[in-house]
């Protein structure tokens, strides 16, 4: 089942965390897309937090399929920072296959992170992330059309 941008945000953490469950990791994406951190899922705040969050410390991610390699646009100027191996395994949260964003190659920068995506649309990435090995908030990653598109 495919579910809109706008339904995902307005989920609790129970329903996204089906969702992230039921869904299959599909293609590592290629691309830059838009990152939407997913603070108090299903409340009020989380439309709030996440606009914040996304003007001063994270707007989303610029991945190279190709490669191998994922960069998080950081700040509000967007730069491309802390670069990360991409590749398919399986999930903490689950034991399923999904794409995995592995910062443990990074040592100044986000040593201990680790990122998990699956494809919950063509264009929309649901996301888990730990730091440590402890859980943290989800995010969403919509891919950005091309310019001319």
């Amino acid at each position: 089942m495919e579910y809109s941008l706008k339904a995902l945000l307005r989920m609790r953490q129970s329903q996204l965390d089906e969702v992230f469950r039921g869904s299959s990791a599909g293609k590592i994406p290629d691309g830059r897309f838009r990152g939407t951190f997913l603070v108090a899922p299903g409340t009020v705040l989380t439309s709030v937090t996440s606009e914040l969050i996304r003007t001063m410390v994270w707007q989303g991610k610029v991945l190279d399929a190709q490669h191998g390699r994922v960069k998080n646009l950081v700040l509000p100027f967007g730069f491309e920072s802390v670069s990360a191996r991409v590749y398919k395994a399986g999930s903490w949260f689950d034991g399923k296959e999904c794409i995995v964003f592995d910062c443990s190659t990074n040592l100044l920068r986000a040593v201990g992170v680790r990122d998990e995506i699956r494809e919950i649309t063509s264009a929309v990435y649901l996301g888990k992330v730990y730091i440590a090995g402890m859980r943290m908030p989800d995010f969403l990653l919509e891919r950005e059309e091309p310019p001319g598109n």
